[in-house]
């Protein structure tokens, strides 16, 4: 390992060569030294990019004249990379989570990576801090390959314990010392919290596994959690944040039911600083790759796993998307949502849950009559995934696509909800849609305001 005070004894065309591969790590653990640095070195051309959700300073990362000497590859966009994604400058790499380690191992091959990272330890092992994602595979695939490793070692990256990477893997280190991205709490509102007490009250009972991520549902979630007074829960994420960590400090969570007594996850997001430096050293938290937190058959293996993801919209058979809003503007990536939805439905007791408010913040309805022409979607209508909007709960297990249709129609504002029925019953392509509209309460779904007056909440 070769310490270096300037970024350029790492980062230049004769490390950096015509050909190379790149794989960046991302969210809060983003390189943002090594980044903005390849992006202002005009001499470093002809190179491939991969990422997941670049946070952070960039500088002129995504700028036209860099997009002409590198091609980036997004893995999960973000607000840096999304206009050149969807002009044509980016390119989207279609990529379960799950699945990116072994994709950069045995297809995509890169041979530099870029980390940002925490330590030594007494072993002389360094944290991957709050990334490992895919970064695991792509060492693989640069031990295998001669490839370089280009690290940052920044003084305020948390060591957060599990996997780690030997001071002998790495190339060229350089120290850096900025604050890192932070992801503000969103506070709940009215609708939120009625979805988070919805989810609470129907389906997280003591010794639960929980998966979920930011924002204000998950913010509502938490709120529901510590109110209904269960204990005994694990956490075993793909991302870990905030609200999770208020369950740790109540002692909520004490993965009493889990093969570890920690909690575990790929990716870690503070709001703050207190929320960074609560990581360091913390026994209560563990980093694993991608490959491990987003295997289907681990979550599978784990007791009463309820997975809560979000949706930009759900169509009347229960088609789910989530990374974009027609077949080629991409906002988000799949992630590793369908990772956790079929692993979720396997696990003993568990849950596919997709939480979602029924409109946009113009007022648009998320509830569709069919999904956009050529979308990807990360459930389709066969998955039983659980759909819970501030109206209500729909569970899909049993139901014919008619029944689909009119029980996802009641997730629906009203005002849309009745269009949507009329669709229904004056459909010839549905089988006898009037008995499935015959009843109240169609089959399969609970309202709001029947949980609310049994006193649950």
């Amino acid at each position: 390992m070769k310490v270096v005070q300037r970024v350029e004894d790492a980062i230049n065309p004769s490390v950096i060569k015509k050909g190379s591969i790149i794989y960046t790590a991302g969210n809060a653990a983003t390189p943002q030294v090594l980044l903005r640095h390849i992006a202002a070195d005009t001499e470093i051309t002809d190179v491939q990019m991969l990422s997941v959700l670049l946070l952070g300073n960039l500088g002129d990362l995504f700028s036209p004249e860099t997009c002409k000497r590198i091609t980036h590859r997004v893995i999960f966009n973000g607000p840096h990379s999304r206009e050149a994604m969807n002009t044509g400058m980016a390119t989207y790499q279609l990529m379960h989570l799950s699945d990116i380690p072994r994709q950069m191992r045995e297809y995509v091959k890169p041979n530099v990576v870029f980390l940002t990272v925490a330590g030594p330890d007494n072993g002389g092992n360094f944290s991957y801090g709050t990334t490992v994602e895919g970064c695991k595979g792509a060492i693989d695939s640069v031990t295998d390959n001669g490839g370089m490793v280009i690290v940052e070692r920044n003084a305020k990256m948390p060591f957060i314990m599990g996997t780690t990477i030997h001071q002998s893997e790495i190339d060229f280190l350089i120290d850096t010392d900025y604050h890192l991205p932070i992801s503000p709490v969103q506070e709940p509102d009215e609708r939120a919290r009625r979805i988070g007490q919805m989810i609470a009250e129907l389906f997280i009972t003591n010794g639960c596994t929980l998966q979920y991520g930011i924002g204000e549902v998950p913010e509502a979630v938490t709120d529901a959690i510590i109110d209904k007074g269960v204990k005994d829960l694990g956490i075993h994420t793909e991302l870990f944040a905030d609200a999770m960590r208020r369950l740790v400090e109540k002692g909520i969570v004490t993965n009493r039911y889990l093969p570890f007594n920690f909690s575990t996850a790929s990716i870690f997001l503070a709001n703050d600083k207190f929320g960074y430096d609560w990581m360091n050293f913390n026994s209560s938290i563990q980093s694993r790759p991608c490959d491990f937190t987003n295997s289907i058959p681990v979550i599978a293996s784990l007791p009463k796993m309820l997975a809560i993801n979000s949706a930009i919209g759900v169509d009347l058979h229960s088609n789910v998307w989530a990374d974009s809003l027609n077949a080629t503007k991409i906002y988000s990536g799949l992630g590793g949502q369908a990772d956790f939805l079929r692993g979720s439905y396997l696990s003993k007791g568990g849950f596919p849950i997709i939480a979602m408010k029924s409109t946009t913040s113009k007022g648009e309805s998320k509830i569709m009559f069919k999904c956009p022409e050529g979308i990807t979607t990360s459930a389709i209508s066969a998955d039983p995934v659980i759909i819970v909007t501030e109206q209500g709960v729909f569970n899909p297990r049993g139901l014919n696509i008619a029944e689909h249709a009119v029980g996802i129609a009641h997730l629906a504002e009203p005002v849309f909800r009745e269009k949507l029925l009329k669709y229904i019953y004056e459909s010839k392509e549905y089988h006898k849609p009037p008995e499935a509209l015959r009843n109240r309460t169609p089959k399969g779904f609970t309202p709001y305001e029947s949980i609310k007056s049994e006193n649950f909440f």
